[in-house]
C-alpha cells in the first residue's frame, strides 16, 4: 500500500489515463504592495485524459469536438482571484507538454511547476481571446506567481482513498488534503498589481481531487484563519475543512454525505461518515440566497458535536467552469468563493468547548 503522503501524487494511470482528471488546488491571501489591501487568490494545476492527448490541447467544449464526440485531453492552469471583480483564467497545454510523478507531487504543465514546497507559473488571456474562444471557459486578465509552501497540517480521509479503493476506482471522485493549513510566502502579480504573500497572514490551503466525474451536489468549505469568539485571540494550528456531496461507489449513488475535519490548536476533531465506528451522523443545508451562499452543517460522533454556519457574498464569488472526462459540462452554477466567514461551535457531548470565528475561507456549492 502506498503511504498516505503519496496520495498527493499523480493518479492518472491505467483506465483513468483515458477517462479521468486530477488536480492540485491552492488558495491563499496576498496583500497589495502599495495599498496593503488583502486579496484572495487560487491556483490550480489540472490534467484530464492525458492518454488521449498529443501535440495540441483537445478541448471538449469546442463545438466541432462536441459534435464528433471527441473527449478532452490537456493540462490546464486555472488561476484567479475572489472579491471585487472575481476572475478565473484558463490556459491550456498539450498533454505531451506536461509531466507528472506517480510517487510524489512533482508536476509540470508547460512552464508552470508545482511540488510540495514550491509553485511557480503564469496565465494570460486577452479580452479578444476570451470573447472569441468560449470553449476556453475563461475570463480575461493575467496572473503570475512564485510561492513557497509550508504545509503545517494535513488531513487524510482514511481508507476510502487507500490503494485498494484507488486501484479499483471504487469512488467516482476522490479527495486528499495535503495542506489543510499551509503557510505560503512569495509574490503574485495580478493584472500588473504586485501582491506580497507572507506566512502568518496567507490563510493558506492545498488539496487535490481526482476521479472519473464530479460529485453532485458539490460541497466544499475550508477556513484556516480563526479567532476565539470570547477572547478575540488568534488561534494557531486551527482550521476547518468540509467536503462531499453524493458519493458514487462502484456506480451506485449513496445518500448525501460529508467529510468534516476541524483542527483546534493542532488537535483533530473528525466527523467522517466512512468511519462508522465513531458513530458519525450529520445533517447539512447549503443554499444560494439573493446575496450570499450559505453552508449550515451539524455533525456528531459518540464524543463530540460540531455546528458550522458560514456564508460568502455572491458578488465576491465566481461560477467555476469544469468539463468532465467525457467532455460534458454538467455544473453550470458551481459557486466558488474565497472570502467566506462564519462560526464554528465545538461541543464535548453537551459541554461547549468553544465558539470560533473564521474569515477568508474558501467555499464551493453547486447542484444540477
Amino acid at each position: 500500500m502506498l503511504p498516505v503522503a503519496d496520495r498527493n501524487a499523480y493518479m492518472l494511470t491505467g483506465p483513468l489515463a483515458t477517462r479521468g482528471y486530477d488536480w492540485w488546488w491552492h488558495s491563499l491571501t496576498g496583500f497589495d504592495a502599495v495599498t496593503n489591501e488583502p486579496r484572495s487568490f487560487f491556483i490550480e494545476y489540472f490534467s484530464i485524459n492525458p492518454g488521449l492527448g498529443g501535440s495540441a490541447p483537445i478541448l471538449g467544449q469546442l463545438p466541432s469536438n462536441r459534435e464528433a464526440g471527441i473527449r478532452p485531453s490537456y493540462g490546464m492552469l486555472n488561476a484567479g482571484c475572489w472579491g471585487p471583480e472575481p476572475t478565473q483564467l484558463h490556459n491550456y497545454v498539450a498533454s505531451d507538454d506536461c509531466s507528472f510523478d506517480t510517487h510524489h507531487l512533482d508536476a509540470r504543465i508547460g512552464d508552470a511547476t508545482v511540488t510540495e514546497s514550491h509553485l511557480a507559473g503564469s496565465v494570460s488571456v486577452s479580452a479578444d481571446e476570451a470573447a472569441s474562444h468560449p470553449e476556453w471557459m475563461s475570463d480575461h486578465g493575467s496572473m503570475s506567481w512564485d510561492l513557497t509552501a509550508n504545509k503545517q497540517l494535513s488531513y487524510s480521509v482514511g481508507y476510502g482513498a487507500d490503494a485498494l479503493f484507488r486501484t479499483t476506482r471504487a469512488f467516482q471522485m476522490f479527495w486528499h488534503v495535503a495542506g489543510i493549513k499551509t503557510e505560503y510566502s512569495g509574490e503574485i502579480d495580478f493584472n500588473g498589481r504586485r501582491f506580497i504573500v507572507e506566512p502568518e497572514t496567507s490563510s493558506g490551503y492545498q488539496d487535490k481531487n481526482w476521479g472519473q466525474d464530479y460529485t453532485n451536489p458539490w460541497v466544499w468549505l475550508n477556513c484556516a484563519q480563526f479567532v476565539d469568539a470570547a477572547s478575540g485571540e488568534a488561534l494557531p494550528l486551527t482550521c476547518l475543512d468540509v467536503g462531499g456531496g453524493t458519493p458514487v461507489l462502484f456506480g451506485r449513488r449513496l445518500s448525501s454525505k460529508l467529510l468534516i475535519a476541524f483542527f483546534l490548536r493542532g488537535e483533530l476533531f473528525e466527523f467522517n461518515f466512512s468511519k462508522f465506528w465513531t458513530g458519525s451522523r450529520q445533517s447539512f443545508e447549503c443554499t444560494v440566497e439573493s446575496d450570499k451562499v450559505r453552508w449550515r452543517i451539524s455533525a456528531k460522533t459518540f464524543t463530540h458535536r460540531i455546528e458550522i454556519d458560514f456564508w460568502c457574498p455572491t458578488e465576491e464569488m465566481l461560477l467555476m467552469n469544469y468539463e468532465n472526462p467525457d467532455g460534458v459540462k454538467n455544473h453550470h452554477s458551481l459557486w466558488n468563493g474565497g472570502t467566506a466567514r462564519g462560526t464554528v461551535r465545538l461541543f464535548e457531548r453537551d459541554r461547549l468547548v468553544g465558539e470560533f470565528l473564521g474569515s477568508r475561507g474558501g467555499g464551493e456549492y453547486g447542484a444540477y
